[in-house]
């Protein structure tokens, strides 16, 4: 659950205090998604100022940029792989439960703003089957957890994990295809 192709969840986080984004590794990655899946395209435009978000005064050096170009170009391919290969960025699995259940209560809420950024719902009407997924994601984004078990705890968040990577890509699906001049391909 925590590399994508080489980025890590670590590398985000430690990129998001760099350029002072307030937004952490798992929500900013949230927002990538969201916003690809939601049929938004960066065709030359920064991740930030696609996902319009600003650090505090601090511009993204060169090298900072292109480990985000290179996070959008490996999300973009995780989400259209039709091997199913695509994975939230969260944290590793011998983290606390409840540090990794936060992360993905947060990549949840970071996936709902980058969706709607992304104009999905501008191009056209959504599937009832999107449009309760998008629910689905928005319970989970407003959930907190109460933990009593640890194994059934691990087991529940681990089927929500699973959810949301299914979700992802479904939304992707249907918001990136059918319709040629949405594609957001990534160059």
């Amino acid at each position: 659950m925590t590399d994508i192709d080489g980025v890590s969840h670590d590398e985000l986080a430690a990129l998001g205090v760099r350029l002072r984004l307030g937004s952490g590794a798992s929500e900013l990655h949230g927002s990538l998604t969201g916003y690809l899946a939601g049929g938004g395209s960066l065709r030359g435009r920064p991740v930030l100022a696609a996902l319009e978000l600003d650090g505090e005064a601090v511009d993204a050096s060169a090298p900072d940029q292109a480990q985000l170009d290179r996070l959008a170009q490996q999300t973009r391919a995780g989400l259209a792989d039709t091997e199913l290969g695509f994975e939230p960025l969260l944290p590793d699995d011998d983290r606390p439960l409840a540090e990794r259940a936060e992360a993905m209560v947060d990549w949840c809420r970071g996936f709902l703003g980058g969706f709607g950024l992304g104009g999905a719902a501008a191009h056209a009407p959504l599937s009832d089957e999107a449009q309760e997924i998008l629910r689905d994601l928005g319970t989970v984004a407003g959930s907190s957890f109460d933990f009593g078990n640890e194994s059934e705890d691990e087991d529940a968040l681990i089927e929500v994990h699973e959810f949301v990577r299914m979700a992802a890509m479904l939304l992707f699906t249907e918001c990136n295809t059918g319709d040629p001049s949405r594609g957001g391909t990534l160059h």
